[in-house]
């Protein structure tokens, strides 16, 4: 199994979440402050040096003020596009 920080899955959360942070208008300095980090913290996430576990993402996603299952949902459209799974 690839290593998923260096896959393209991986590439297209990073994307979102920089892409979400530019569309609200929100710096990575603010970020970092909403979140009670450093900028460089945030600059690490959003390269890909340093992974997200899931509360961290969700303390994330409610800095952006986004619900963290609109965020999976947008996720899940960008790297599974198309009917999603259901119920049986």
């Amino acid at each position: 199994m690839q290593k998923s920080l260096y896959s393209r899955d991986n590439d297209e959360l990073l994307r979102l979440l920089v892409k979400i942070r530019n569309d609200r208008g929100i710096t990575q300095v603010e970020l970092a402050e909403r979140l009670g980090e450093v900028q460089p913290w945030i600059s690490r996430v959003e390269r890909g040096v340093r992974r997200l576990d899931l509360v961290e993402l969700m303390q994330w996603c409610d800095a952006l003020g986004i619900p963290l299952p609109e965020f999976v949902a947008r996720y899940y459209e960008e790297v599974r596009p198309g009917p999603r799974p259901g119920p049986e």
